[in-house]
């Protein structure tokens, strides 16, 4: 039984995350952190084993800082801050995750994939309108892989980001080339979609090789 505390709890993810949790037989929910909570990290830590962070960009580093220096392992699904600021961490492992939904993985590894053979991309990501973040942590990722794949000197790829109510999490990469244009989307159409990746990156982030480990890709 792997016992896990969520911050964030009280928002849209992590309420999500915590019924998946508790719908495992495997995993416990020991502690749900969050300021509507008046609970904080502190207060969920001791035990806890693995810390599953949904919160905003200005405390998600506290919070691994925190949860790393007590011995607990720490999944971050927050975006919009430097991942190298958690490099160097010690006594526990963080994995973060732009986007934890499998089909979002596949469709950017099919991105990088298709950049090496397309002359030019765009990248066009919509979200709903409480987003804190733009570009999102996917699309950034997604433009770092396909940038990757792409020769020295390749102009950078451009990102543009929507911001409206009714949306959740959907991206189009669009490329181009003589003639013709290839589109690439992938639509979160419900939260729940997040949570197969969420659950196994909870069950494999304490045998990690690498920390932090960025990418659901290198779990599946």
């Amino acid at each position: 039984m792997i016992r896990v505390a969520v911050a964030g709890a009280a928002g849209r993810m992590g309420q999500t995350v915590c019924r998946a949790v508790e719908a495992s037989p495997d995993l416990e929910l020991t502690g749900r952190a969050d300021p509507a909570l008046e609970v904080s990290v502190a207060d969920v830590l001791s035990g806890a084993e693995v810390l599953v962070d949904f919160t905003v960009p200005d405390t998600v580093l506290a919070n691994a800082r925190e949860a790393v220096a007590a011995g607990v392992h720490v999944v971050i699904g927050t975006t919009g801050f430097d991942i190298d600021e958690l490099r160097g961490l010690e006594g526990a492992n963080v994995f973060v995750a732009p986007n934890f939904a499998i089909g979002a993985v596949l469709m950017m590894q099919f991105a990088a994939q298709a950049a090496r053979h397309m002359r030019a991309a765009e990248i066009i990501e919509l979200h709903h309108d409480r987003k804190l973040d733009a570009p999102s942590g996917t699309a950034a990722r997604t433009a770092q892989l396909m940038a990757a794949a792409r020769d020295p000197g390749a102009p950078e790829i451009p990102i543009h980001s929507v911001r409206l109510p009714g949306l959740v999490a959907h991206q189009e990469v669009i490329l181009g080339d003589v003639g013709q244009t290839l589109t690439i989307r992938h639509d979160s159409i419900d939260r729940e979609s997040f949570m197969p990746g969420v659950l196994l990156a909870i069950r494999k982030v304490a045998g990690l090789a690498q920390s932090p480990t960025v990418g659901l890709e290198h779990l599946l």
